[in-house]
């Protein structure tokens, strides 16, 4: 049994509308009013401000970086991942933004296929280092119907990505589904799994709540190279060389995986509509579900768009 935590437990009837299943619904979503929240990014330290803004039909996710001249903008697309290292970043021309993975798994989780992402910055903040706070917002925002079909991407047959004891593939399903596995050599993670149908009811009550996690040894290292300078007990799970560092402990024993989850969700989102497939992952990582995404998308024999 999971515990009760802020953000989960006995939703309200808001929440509960929001609950429809992400992938196979009737019609397109946006949302019904823009929000903002503002936060520190966990990898430059800086704080931004991020507007969720509703879009039209047809016009999927994007984010507009509006501290720019012209406030380009970039698609939510596997078609523009810049960088994989860390987090997920995305770019063309001179809009770049990481780290969104959060918001784009909660946006994917809720079924709302089209939004405007506005940013003052190049990173995403990381709030509270889930996506709990992202569904927050999102529920104030609420949800508008949309006069088009939603674009789903079904998976028709088998497509791997192998990279040693790691892999990552996905295989035919009647609806979205994830089944993930991590290996840490940790006393207090060690081999972790979690299998479950992916939609809005079990990613807020399953996934959602799952922070960010890293090893205190390392935290020095990615200082040294420009990363988690935002990285603090309040948004990342830590752990020393016994256990979990933050005075509230984890949220659960299988956190760790739990956020894995989360990430891959939010990486699947690239494909820039909904999924029916199940996803299979032993050491997922960005890069890799990258390349999964890659490696289905160059065989068309491989998916099917409906």
């Amino acid at each position: 049994m999971l515990p009760a935590m802020s953000g989960s437990g006995p939703r309200s009837e808001q929440q509960l509308e929001h609950d429809a299943p992400a992938p196979g619904g009737a019609v397109q979503a946006t949302l019904a009013r823009a929000v903002s929240i503002a936060g520190v990014g966990l990898h430059s330290g800086a704080t931004v401000t991020v507007s969720v803004v509703p879009a039209p039909a047809g016009a999927g996710l994007q984010f507009a970086r509006v501290d720019l001249p012209g406030s380009p903008t970039v698609p939510a697309h596997c078609t523009w991942v810049a960088d994989t290292q860390m987090a997920t970043t995305l770019a063309r021309g001179p809009a770049r933004v990481s780290t969104g993975e959060h918001l784009l798994a909660s946006l994917l989780a809720l079924g709302i296929d089209n939004a405007r992402i506005e940013v003052d910055g190049p990173e995403i903040p990381i709030l509270d280092g889930s996506a709990q706070d992202w569904l927050a917002l999102l529920d104030q925002a609420g949800q508008a119907p949309q006069a088009a079909r939603p674009l789903t991407i079904v998976v028709r047959r088998r497509v791997e990505v192998v990279n040693g004891d790691r892999h990552v593939r996905l295989v035919p399903s009647p609806r979205l589904s994830i089944d993930a596995t991590i290996q840490f050599p940790h006393p207090a993670i060690g081999e972790q799994r979690l299998a479950l149908d992916l939609d809005a009811h079990t990613f807020r009550e399953q996934v959602a709540w799952a922070r960010t996690f890293g090893f205190l040894e390392q935290v020095q290292f990615l200082r040294s190279r420009g990363l988690a300078r935002g990285g603090t007990l309040d948004n990342a799970l830590v752990y020393d060389h016994r256990g979990v560092v933050n005075p509230e402990g984890a949220r659960a024993v299988d956190e760790p995986v739990r956020h894995k989850v989360l990430d891959l969700v939010g990486d699947v989102a690239l494909l820039g509509g909904r999924l029916q497939g199940r996803l299979e992952a032993v050491r997922p990582g960005h890069g890799m579900t990258l390349a999964l995404m890659q490696a289905l998308l160059a065989d068309p024999d491989a998916y099917e768009i409906v």
